[in-house]
């Protein structure tokens, strides 16, 4: 199974790298920066959680993932509408379609039901460019990322992945508020597994939230602080040393990556892939 949606900065590549230091068993899971899940899978499919609880301060994508959950016949047939009308257009006209239902979405959603702005959203992302979240001021501080490659052939989206989520979101608990408090859920015992993956330090966006190196800090305090739960604080490094200056007993781990979602580097032939390198803290 895979994520609903392309995420900039989403762990996909990384479970490669994560799989000799995951937990064997997992009683409940908590991921407090949920975004596209990927880690989320994983452990689903390989460690079977008693109970799951997932979070992000990002409202409008926690109103899909609910939506999936406890609606999701109504939130298919809104896409399937929206696909039946796209998908015969050419670019042009898909364009077109596109910056339409982005404006309606920005300015006339307050006349829609919680389940077709989760959905035309959801399709937004979908043909929208490259894994990136962007709000802006002209789209009335809502989803205002352009439009992708619109080269979808015969779907937008995959009707099983969406049923597959909404099979597994039945045992887990959406929530929607600070991490502190998602992972105030969790005890601090064997088999409990804590996955933090805060935005980027130094990141071009902030995907509509603020989370300083002070934030940053109090992650590191609460891996350090949790003796038996396993936890696991993955970002980037960006060269100034920042997370081996304040590990303390910690353990770091740091492998290199490939940014393919986001933003690209700019050259001469157009746009390459970012080489990285992430850092993965833990405290066993």
């Amino acid at each position: 199974m895979k994520p609903l949606f392309i995420w900039a900065g989403g762990k996909n590549k990384m479970l490669k790298h994560y799989k000799p230091f995951m937990p064997s068993e997992v009683k409940t899971y908590c991921e407090p920066f949920f975004g596209g899940g990927a880690m989320y899978i994983n452990v689903v499919n390989k460690c079977s959680p008693k109970e799951l609880i997932i979070n992000d301060v990002n409202t409008d994508i926690i109103r899909i993932y609910k939506t999936i959950k406890s609606d999701c016949d109504a939130f298919t047939e809104v896409l399937d509408e929206l696909s039946s009308k796209y998908l015969p257009l050419d670019k042009a006209g898909r364009k077109d379609y596109y910056y339409s239902l982005r404006h309606k979405h920005a300015y006339d959603y307050v006349s829609w039901d919680s389940t077709k702005e989760a959905a035309v959203l959801y399709f937004l992302m979908k043909t929208g460019f490259n894994g990136i979240y962007q709000v802006n001021k002209n789209t009335n501080d809502r989803y205002g990322t352009p439009s992708g490659l619109l080269n979808q052939k015969t779907v937008v989206y995959e009707k099983d992945v969406v049923q597959w989520w909404n099979k597994s979101l039945q045992n887990t608990q959406i929530l929607s508020g600070d991490w502190k408090e998602c992972c105030g859920y969790v005890e601090d015992e064997k088999d409990n597994f804590v996955f933090l993956d805060p935005p980027y330090r130094g990141s071009f966006t902030s995907y509509g939230q603020e989370f300083s190196d002070d934030n940053q800090l109090d992650l590191i305090n609460y891996v350090a602080e949790n003796k038996n739960t396993k936890v696991f604080l993955c970002n980037r490094e960006i060269g100034d040393s920042f997370y081996e200056n304040n590990l303390g007993d910690l353990l770091i781990d740091k492998f290199p990556v490939t940014y393919t979602a986001g933003r690209r580097k700019k050259t001469d032939d157009g746009f390459e892939a970012k080489q990285a390198t992430e850092v993965l803290i833990r405290n066993k």
